[in-house]
């Protein structure tokens, strides 16, 4: 749910998201919240009570716009607003909301939506991170491609999407590919030998390694005892 629809029209028909919808693993509309504005001019905002700058997303088109989405799919949709002040998106999100049957997901923009909204007619306010955008839409894509990837037969190669980053709380171990050699810097010999338990163990300790460098927060305080050795820094 957006002002802006045409937004999502180049992401969502290319690579394997846009395979995903063709093949009808996963349905994905957008909806103009203007549509559901009650004057000529599709005015969806208002100046804040209490003063202050900018405008304020009302609540009575993006509630009437959840409402009409759910009677049109007879089914109650799980409604996910967007904006700075809510919870960090995480992976352990997007694990949860694939297994839900219908999600709807409401972009803010200006200076926000009504307060009423988050409070009492979505299930969940979603933050990207510690940062502002313009409106909620590029974190919407990032919700879509973070479920839609788990879904299964959408990534061929399922294994990659089980070891990935934040799989086990940790980030992805360091990945290298031809040459060698590049310009000096080889690729760690422990990978080259064709010992597979040597190379899940070093695997591991590097993914344990660059979450305590990059990640701590990650880890609990008990485990932070890894030296990083995957950056020669």
């Amino acid at each position: 749910m957006t002002i802006f629809p045409e937004f999502f029209e180049g992401p969502l028909g290319i690579s394997l998201l846009g395979k995903a919808i063709r093949d009808e693993r996963v349905h994905i509309s957008c909806r103009n919240i203007r549509d559901k504005a009650t004057d000529k001019h599709g005015t969806v905002d208002d100046t804040p009570y209490g003063g202050g700058s900018g405008m304020i997303m009302a609540p009575g088109p993006i509630v009437d716009s959840l409402e009409s989405i759910d009677a049109e799919f007879g089914t109650q949709a799980h409604r996910i607003s967007l904006t700075p002040s809510g919870t960090p998106l995480s992976q352990n999100h997007l694990k949860r909301w694939k297994s839900l049957e219908h999600i709807a997901i409401v972009c803010g923009r200006y200076e926000g939506i009504d307060a009423r909204v988050g409070d009492h007619f979505v299930n969940e306010e979603i933050s990207l991170g510690d940062f502002v955008l313009f409106g909620g839409e590029v974190a919407a894509l990032a919700i879509i491609e973070g479920i839609v990837r788990l879904i299964p037969g959408v990534v061929g190669n399922e294994a990659s999407v089980e070891e990935e980053s934040f799989s086990e709380d940790l980030l992805e171990y360091p990945q290298y590919t031809r040459p060698r050699v590049y310009r000096g810097h080889e690729v760690p010999e422990i990978l080259l030998g064709g010992n597979h338990g040597a190379v899940r163990t070093w695997r591991q300790e590097q993914a344990k390694a660059r979450t305590e460098r990059y990640r701590a927060d990650l880890l609990p305080s008990e485990a932070l005892t890894v030296t990083s050795t995957d950056k020669n820094t």
